[in-house]
Order: structure tokens, then C-alpha cells, then sequence
């Protein structure tokens, strides 16, 4: 791993405060919060993220799917108006405490040599290897995972739960003593994260058959009781801990300039400026199809650039 860290650190925004988990590590980068930027004054909000652009250069907000719709229409609104491409806005299709584990290892990161393009781009690559679920006292209101009509049924029986995967693979089960919820091929921690449901089954069973390598516990996200449709729930997520893995992970992947804002990235996307590569190879002749192979070796054209400031802005 570098150890020269960068001299002003990319910041790593929540929209809510239950989202800033605690530190990692002693190189856990503290959280910006973006409280309430759908209620407060739209010039307050432009100020707090005109303040963070200027002092860190760019910004990532990692935002849950369960937000209010407020909450992204303002952020776009304050982007558009900042007329910036430094700040981008992540939106997983994670549930709440999955996001907040997600933007803790982004903290972890931003402490060290990544260009603020390959960080935000990590956030999908990081996604890949988190394991989100949550312990259910009813699956009557759930939209996020398939339901099929004899797990609802069963929500109606006093005293029945249900063990939920929602990410990366959609599993459910009724908890019974031959429930089983397939988990991570490889070493990760478990963060619990208690609502109004108890958390018995998750730590003393999943935890054992997931062969966690620590256990943690956390304050529920005011948000998980919309995402999953029920407030009797314990929310559940296992995650690569370490900064050394993660590290070696996301600077194992190629690395190319986006061909149109310029920033270096991983993947095929952009998350600054949401850029696809163009369906054309480096000779001109073949269409790429989007692959993400082939897309990575593309080069920047320098005249899209200076075409930058006349485009439209996009989420």
C-alpha cells in the first residue's frame, strides 16, 4: 500500500448521520454529513457543498435507495447550480446499513494514494463483495426481494420471521431449524444492527454458518424499516474489514482516463461524470459493445474536454 496519503483528501458525504459509522481503523476518514438537504434552505446546502469542493476537491455522496426523493432532486438541483462534475452521487442498490458499510470502507480508502475518480469508481467494485440481509418479522410489505405468495401467508402467523439476503443474490427463508442463508465465500466481519425484532438468530446462528471473523454491533438506520417495509427487523451486513484488502483489490483493477472529463477511473462508468467509453475501439474500427475489457484501454480525446463546460450536467 502508498504511504504517502493525498495532501487533501477526497471527501466521503452521507445523508444522514446513522450513516457515519465509527471508524474503521485509526485511518478511517471522518464522514461529512449532509443532514436534512431536502428540508433546509436550498443556499445553506449550496454553501455546506461549495465549502466541501473547495477544501477537498471532490466529493462523494453515497446515498441509500430508501432516502427521500427530495433528497437526490436537491442534490442534483445544488450540482447543477455549482455547475461542478466534482461532485458525485452514489446511490447503491443497497439496504441502509449496507450503505453505511459501503461509505466506511470509501473513508477507509480516501486515506490513501487514489485519485478521487478510481475512489468513487471503488464504490461499485466494493459493492460486489458485501453481503446484506436483515432478520424479518413479516415480509408482507417487502418489494426489494422477490416474495412468492406462501411467504406471505406466513407473514400473518404470530411469531413467524424471515431470514433475507437482499444483496449480492436475493435469498429468503422462513427461520425454522433447517433455515440456511448462503454467504461470502471468503473472511469478512458482521455488523448487527438491532431493531424491533430481536437479534438472537443472527448472532448466534448466521454469524457461526458465515464463519464471521468479528462481530459487531450498531444503531439501527432510521431508513431500514422503509427499505424492507417493516420496523421488526434486525439488519445484518458482512464486509471486508481490512484496508490492506481493500486497498489491494480496488489498485489490482486497470486503470484508464475517462474520455470525456479526463479523471482517472476503474470500470467502465464514470461516477463524476457518468461517461460510458464509446462504442468504438482504439483503431476506430469495431464497436465495443461496452465491454468493459476493451473499454478501459480507450483514450481520452482532448477535444471533449474543452467541450466540457457546454454539456449538460448528468446524475
Amino acid at each position: 500500500m502508498g504511504d504517502g496519503e493525498p495532501r487533501v483528501p477526497t471527501a466521503i458525504a452521507v445523508t444522514s448521520a446513522d450513516l457515519a459509522l465509527p471508524p474503521q481503523d485509526e485511518r478511517t476518514l471522518p464522514a461529512a454529513v449532509l443532514q436534512d438537504v431536502d428540508r433546509r434552505p436550498l443556499e445553506q446546502v449550496l454553501a455546506e457543498l461549495q465549502t466541501l469542493v473547495d477544501q477537498c476537491g471532490h466529493v462523494i455522496v453515497v446515498c441509500s435507495q430508501a432516502a427521500p426523493a427530495g433528497v437526490e432532486r436537491r442534490l442534483h438541483t445544488v450540482r447543477g447550480l455549482l455547475e461542478t462534475d466534482r461532485i458525485a452521487l452514489f446511490r447503491p442498490s443497497l439496504p441502509p446499513l449496507g450503505i453505511a458499510v459501503l461509505a466506511r470502507q470509501l473513508r477507509q480508502l480516501a486515506s490513501c494514494d487514489l485519485g478521487a475518480g478510481v475512489l468513487a469508481s471503488a464504490g461499485r467494485l466494493l459493492t460486489h463483495y458485501i453481503h446484506a440481509g436483515a432478520l424479518l418479522g413479516s415480509v408482507a410489505r417487502l418489494d426489494r426481494v422477490p416474495v412468492d405468495l406462501k411467504a406471505h401467508a406466513r407473514s400473518w402467523v404470530p411469531g413467524s420471521r424471515f431470514g433475507v439476503v437482499a444483496h449480492p443474490e436475493p435469498q429468503l427463508v422462513r427461520i425454522g431449524p433447517e433455515a440456511v442463508l448462503s454467504g461470502p465465500e471468503f473472511g469478512t466481519s458482521l455488523l448487527v444492527a438491532e431493531g424491533q425484532l430481536p437479534s438472537d438468530w443472527v448472532t448466534g446462528t448466521l454469524a457461526p454458518s458465515w464463519r464471521v471473523q468479528g462481530l459487531r454491533e450498531t444503531a439501527l438506520p432510521v431508513e431500514s424499516a422503509d427499505w424492507w417495509g417493516t420496523g421488526r427487523l434486525t439488519e445484518f451486513c458482512a464486509y471486508l474489514p481490512d484496508l490492506s484488502v481493500l486497498y489491494q483489490l480496488v489498485t489490482s483493477v486497470r486503470q484508464s482516463a475517462c474520455h470525456w472529463c479526463g479523471i482517472d477511473v476503474i470500470g467502465d462508468r464514470c461516477v463524476f461524470c457518468s461517461a460510458t467509453p464509446p462504442l468504438y475501439d482504439e483503431g476506430g474500427g469495431g464497436a465495443t459493445g461496452g465491454a468493459p475489457e476493451r473499454a478501459l484501454g480507450h483514450r481520452r480525446d482532448p477535444a471533449l474536454s474543452r467541450r466540457r463546460e457546454r454539456r449538460a450536467l448528468t446524475g
